[in-house]
């Protein structure tokens, strides 16, 4: 029984790897030049081909910035709390909320003044996302319809259609909760 369990985290670390490497925008060759990996046997890595070593995994987390346990997703022993590693992408910092287990991923998501922001560039991929305002005021624009929602406001809508969310407001951050249903997470990150 418990080499099936083993077999079964092993075979999720590939796809986990792909979604790490993918959500900080790596390439394959990055990664090999950042590890000292091959960029062969990454991709065999990734695509469950061969089950990782810890002399693989090692410096996979070191470039990720997550801790070992996490990468792979090992099983909880006791501790619930979720170590909080912010990713910055394009002005906006993104707090996971959970461990990517490849279905819904929940972030707090921070938009800084208006002034601060990239230009607004639409986005759309599969998935859905579910979002709730905590502080400030954001603007959601969902093909050419524009909605702005204040703290304690909610939104759900299909990723499919092009979209982009963004402060509202010039001179205080905005706070969200977002929740990414599958496929959305790993691309909306990677898109940012």
């Amino acid at each position: 029984m418990m080499a099936t369990s083993d077999e079964a985290v092993l075979e999720r670390v590939g796809p986990r790897l792909r979604a790490y490497r993918q959500a900080l925008g790596l390439t394959l060759s990055d990664l090999a030049a950042q590890t000292g990996l091959t960029v062969s046997t990454m991709s065999r890595l990734e695509r469950s081909q061969i089950h990782p070593t810890l002399e693989q995994l090692l410096p996979l987390a070191r470039v990720y910035g997550i801790p070992l346990e996490e990468l792979v997703a090992a099983p909880a022993h006791g501790d619930p709390r979720v170590h909080l590693r912010p990713v910055r992408r394009e002005g906006l910092t993104f707090v996971p909320l959970g461990i990517n287990r490849g279905e819904l991923q929940a972030f707090k998501v921070i938009y800084p003044p208006v002034a601060t922001l990239p230009p607004a560039r639409f986005h759309s991929h599969a998935g859905r996302e579910w979002l709730y305002v905590l502080s400030g005021r954001i603007r959601l624009v969902i093909s050419e319809q524009a909605t702005e929602l204040s703290a304690g406001e909610a939104a759900e809508f299909d990723t499919r259609v092009p979209h982009w969310i963004g402060n509202a407001l010039d001179d205080i951050p905005a706070e969200i909760i977002a929740i990414y249903g599958k496929q959305g997470g790993r691309m909306h990150l990677a898109d940012v």
